[in-house]
């Protein structure tokens, strides 16, 4: 139940946090825009709604499957560890057990996610006008139609390694962010939960996931600018030649605030996305529990 719960969770969070996300890709890998109420009208200007949904669909769809992989990896794994440990499945883990297992979640993620990391960002960044803005050129036909037509066309141009660049950077990213992601939400479910009582209300269990989302994503801020850079950066253009290259690059032409752009939207976004996967994942599993 856990594989189902996640993916939920996943899924119903992906619809609520995605425009922002939109916004935080394009913030993070374009150079002229002043903050994030600029983009986000200068997104809706030239764009509209749609402009800040492009690639959802996919999106949704590989967020569920991902998060289904995460949160059922992290439970098996956790459950594995405790029976090497203390010859029993259901021990209480210990803080480094937690730890161990978030970062073993976020690893499976990164095979899974590359792929459909590397399309969504292509398609944000993707400039499409939308019919209603005016445009003294005509507008030309946008390069990638479809989240499965930018993977089909960056397979075909880039090869299948085309569909992993970055890939260093997201495991980076999402091995250390999801060691503690898992960590916080169980400490302060833990601290918050009163003595005698075997599970967290949902309150608590909607402030540890907030929570938990807001510092795994502020630590996982630089490499999420480096890993958007590294994916934005098509066959014709070899900007970067890897992980070091790109965040040195960045750097050396922006200083070391690059690596932090995007922090207050992530962190912003991060609060009821996790929110939203949190509750929904302990709900689905308490219902299940009783029916």
């Amino acid at each position: 139940m856990d594989f189902i719960a996640g993916a939920i969770g996943g899924g119903l969070s992906t619809a609520v946090g995605y425009p922002l996300d939109t916004v935080k890709v394009r913030i993070q890998t374009e150079r002229h825009y002043n903050g994030i109420w600029h983009c986000i009208q200068e997104t809706y200007r030239t764009e509209k709604v749609w402009g800040f949904y492009k690639g959802v669909s996919a999106s949704v769809l590989t967020v569920s499957v991902i998060s289904s992989v995460s949160f059922g990896t992290y439970k098996n794994f956790l459950c594995t560890i405790c029976k090497l440990r203390y010859g029993a499945a259901d021990a209480k883990p210990s803080k480094v057990d937690v730890s161990l297992a978030g970062g073993a979640a976020g690893a499976v993620r990164v095979v899974l996610m590359t792929p459909s990391e590397v399309a969504k960002v292509r398609m944000q960044t993707q400039r499409n006008p939308h019919p209603s803005v005016a445009s003294p050129q005509p507008v030309s036909k946008p390069k990638y139609r479809g989240s499965l037509h930018c993977l089909k066309v960056i397979a075909k141009e880039e090869g299948f390694g085309g569909l992993y660049k970055g890939c260093s950077a997201l495991l980076c990213r999402d091995c250390s962010s999801s060691a503690i992601y898992f960590l916080t939400y169980s400490a302060l479910c833990d601290w918050l939960t009163p003595a005698g009582k075997n599970k967290p209300g949902f309150l608590v269990v909607l402030l540890s996931g907030g929570f938990a989302g807001v510092l795994a994503w502020g630590l996982a801020t630089p490499m999420d600018v480096i890993k958007s850079r590294m994916q934005t950066d098509e066959s014709d253009q070899h900007k970067y030649k890897g992980l070091v290259h790109c965040a040195r690059e960045s750097v050396r032409k922006e200083g070391a605030k690059v690596l932090f752009k995007g922090l207050g939207l992530n962190c912003i976004r991060a609060f009821p996305v996790n929110m939203v996967v949190f509750v929904t994942y302990e709900a689905v599993l308490r219902f299940t529990d009783r029916y």
